[in-house]
């Protein structure tokens, strides 16, 4: 996709590389601290942490192959909470994700390097003249993990299944991907973007749109749309969430997911998930063998688990583990910013369909300050919600920036007389676009309140269906939340956020609803990138909610590790870890 070519201020501020897809920096003030003999953060091996880029789109080029030793190596990965369901299909938080990555493919894959889509279970495709249809080439003798075939069929199975998906399983999963990137399902055909899919032969699959839709290849790269096996889906009653998982409703699938991917799913203890190399994967399987993802939920025990080698690796580095990890030389790889984490506000509250109150939210919040206290260094300040490298970003969007004495100006002229406000935040978890959420919700509570806003905390344990929580209707009126970003287009960011009225914003504006479905079927060039930023500036002046921070997101790894393929947008397969011999 294009990308920005003008830097906005923040950015220059944070003084990172806009090419790179693996900012592998360091705190400077740290590295200054640091005595002479201790190691530096990243080195050289993993300074190249994206690994080989794979073949462009639409390449035949086949995938390496696997070496005949089979994989040994036990990998132990922290995480920071349980995933709530591993039907990718359905979920959508960065923990399920991280493990269907592993389990599941797509047609579709991603480069490291460029976040372009290559090829994967399609080894070529065709688009029509129109931009109404794509035709895939299928990688042959591919089977799933249960021994059936990966076809044609299999493909088409797994797409009428996200199109069909029934109006019970909706209401407990709200917002789904396909209904993110597809506007409909089956119920509101004429809404949908999505027409059909066809078998034209056991290795070729035509998928129909009905209106052009630019970024429907990078929307195939999202795990949501990883390929499952249709006898498991089937067998499993996926359709069904009629089970229970630390009080997430799942599926018999969602408890026990089969792809074609690299690794298959062994177990899922009360405190880890196992996998194991999948011995009749058709691409490289690297050299792990075993990949055991142990949950920690507070950020102390994580970076202690490593420092005590419990485990190789953990995501979530927080501002606090940093200079700690930098004394004792650990390795840190930092991902470029791709995420925005922003404090959300629900209309359907009636106090806040007032604008004046908005914005007095906004200017009530000292993002520099927050930024400073609870971000890792180089994480830009937001005024919009999408990043600065991608096309469509707004150097001019509207900010009304931090001035406590206005926002209490704004409130006495809204007729604001102390109106309960409730403020969700989660508890015992971190996210890459929030790692502190108890803090920095104290931080903006505070501001909060000190433009006279009656503040009413909700803390809500992330494994008590946070998520589902403050994306549904209800009594939240504000909330903490963020968005990591899964392919390179304005799309993928304002899109789900702000593409039509949730239970998350309570947000009605049909010309910015309008905007999006239009701006979405451009052609990529300078007409669409206007339109996004129009869309930007739009969203910005109307104040859903306020972008606060594009967070710089860091792993901690032990000595064993010698190549991670850290991604920003999160595509981490695990046959790329290169460990020590």
């Amino acid at each position: 996709m294009p990308r920005s070519t003008v830097p906005s201020r923040a950015l220059r501020r944070s003084r990172l590389q806009a090419g790179s897809a693996h900012a592998s920096g360091v705190r400077t003030g740290a590295v200054r601290r640091m005595a002479a003999g201790v190691a530096v953060l990243l080195a050289l091996p993993l300074a190249a942490c994206t690994g080989t880029p794979g073949p462009g789109p639409g390449s035949a080029t086949a995938s390496p192959s696997s070496s005949d030793a089979a994989p040994s190596a036990v990998f132990n990965f922290g995480t920071a909470s349980q995933p709530l369901g591993l039907d990718p299909a359905v979920v959508s938080d960065i923990e399920s994700y991280r493990i269907t990555r592993q389990v599941l493919e797509g047609l579709v894959g991603v480069d490291q390097t460029t976040g372009q889509p290559t090829p994967l279970l399609a080894t070529e495709w065709t688009t029509s003249a129109e931009g109404r249809s794509y035709t895939f080439k299928l990688r042959e003798k591919v089977t799933f993990q249960d021994g059936t075939a990966f076809d044609a069929a299999a493909v088409c199975s797994n797409f009428d299944r996200w199109f069909k998906f029934p109006e019970a399983l909706r209401k407990q999963a709200p917002g789904t991907t396909f209904k993110g990137v597809f506007k409909a399902h089956a119920d509101q055909a004429s809404l949908s973007i999505y027409k059909g899919c066809t078998a034209l032969s056991p290795d070729n699959v035509r998928i129909d749109l009905t209106q052009p839709f630019t970024g429907f290849l990078q929307a195939l790269t999202l795990p949501a749309f990883a390929i499952s096996s249709p006898k498991a889906l089937a067998s499993k009653n996926a359709d069904e969430l009629n089970q229970s998982r630390d009080g997430q409703p799942v599926s018999a699938y969602g408890l026990h997911p089969v792809g074609t991917g690299p690794y298959v799913f062994k177990s899922w203890d009360p405190s880890s998930i196992t996998l194991a190399s999948n011995k009749d994967y058709w691409g490289d399987k690297g050299q792990i063998g075993t990949i055991n993802f142990v949950t920690y939920d507070h950020t102390q025990t994580r970076m202690q688990a490593l420092l005590d080698g419990k485990i190789d690796a953990y995501d979530a580095v927080t501002i606090g583990n940093f200079d700690q990890l930098v004394k004792r030389g650990q390795q840190i790889v930092q991902r470029d910013p791709f995420s925005v984490m922003y404090v959300g506000m629900n209309q359907e509250v009636p106090i806040l369909r007032n604008i004046k109150v908005r914005q007095a939210i906004e200017m009530a919040l000292d993002k520099d300050t927050l930024i400073r206290r609870f971000f890792i260094d180089n994480t830009a300040e937001a005024t919009q919600f999408v990043p600065p490298k991608l096309s469509g970003f707004n150097n001019n969007a509207p900010a009304l920036g931090h001035n406590p004495a206005k926002a209490k100006e704004l409130l006495a002229e809204a007729g604001y007389n102390g109106q309960e406000l409730k403020f969700y935040y989660p508890l015992n978890v971190t996210r890459p676009y929030l790692p502190t959420p108890e803090k920095v919700y104290a931080e903006i509570s505070k501001q909060l309140t000190a433009v006279g806003l009656n503040i009413k905390p909700v803390p809500v344990e992330w494994s008590d269906g946070y998520l589902q929580k403050v994306t549904s209707p209800g009594d939240h009126a504000l909330h903490l939340l963020g968005w990591n970003g899964s392919y390179a287009d304005p799309d993928n960011f304002v899109g789900p956020l702000f593409g039509e009225n949730t239970g998350e914003f309570g947000y009605q504006d049909p010309q910015v609803f309008s905007k999006i479905a239009r701006a979405r079927g451009l052609p990529d060039g300078e007409e669409r990138t206007e339109q996004y930023q129009t869309i930007n500036a739009q969203i910005a002046a109307s104040v859903p909610a306020v972008p606060i921070a594009f967070p710089i997101s860091a792993l901690a790894l032990s000595d064993r590790v010698v190549k991670y393929p850290a991604s920003p947008v999160l595509n981490e397969v695990f046959t790329k870890v290169e460990l020590k011999p």
